[in-house]
């Protein structure tokens, strides 16, 4: 059940860029909102993969139906991810140059990183930034100030973070060089 849970978590974001690219003219105060909401639930897509870590408490004897079921998860989870990343994109081009949505887009890797080692090592979810902010804003500038504290957050921030980016990546150049119909 948490897979079905997490994938529709996974799906927010996509639901959030794909109706935003229905409303070309958006406000800017409005477009903020639904871009930190959509920023907020983002690291819910490829979240899925952390959740191979559940492998190692599960039958032995069906280990490859249990591979079977996250691999698939995981991937609509990084489709999910990289069609909204992609459709944002987009949308942020209507409202920021071309230099300030590539380093809008570029930050997002890292920012996702963050966001899904907050939910898989620390436990917090997308919606406790509305229900529980100052515990959680609290242990984020924890591991902010005192990063010689918190090296496991950012080696994995770093570390996922550049897997987010090269995935992206290579969607993108594959998506370049496929023939148009």
């Amino acid at each position: 059940m948490f897979l079905i849970w997490n994938l529709f978590l996974a799906f927010i974001p996509f639901a959030l860029t794909s109706y935003l690219s229905t409303r070309p003219n958006q406000h800017k105060i409005s477009f903020g909102l639904y871009f930190l909401t959509w920023l907020a639930f983002l690291p819910n897509a490829p979240y899925i993969i952390t959740d191979f870590l559940h492998l190692r408490f599960g039958n032995h004897h069906l280990l490859w139906l249990d591979v079977l079921m996250l691999a698939s998860f995981s991937g609509n989870g990084i489709l999910l991810f990289l069609l909204s990343v992609k459709d944002m994109k987009q949308i942020l081009l209507q409202h920021f140059s071309v230099n300030v949505s590539r380093r809008i887009i570029t930050s997002i890797f890292p920012l996702t990183a963050f966001g899904i080692y907050l939910g898989r090592f620390l436990r917090y979810n997308s919606w406790e930034i509305i229900q529980n902010p100052f515990e959680l804003f609290q242990d984020i500038l924890d591991i902010v100030i005192h990063p010689q504290l918190h090296f496991e957050a950012w080696i994995f921030t770093f570390a996922f973070g550049i897997f987010l980016a090269l995935i992206y990546r290579t969607q993108d150049i594959f998506h370049k060089i496929t023939p148009k119909d």
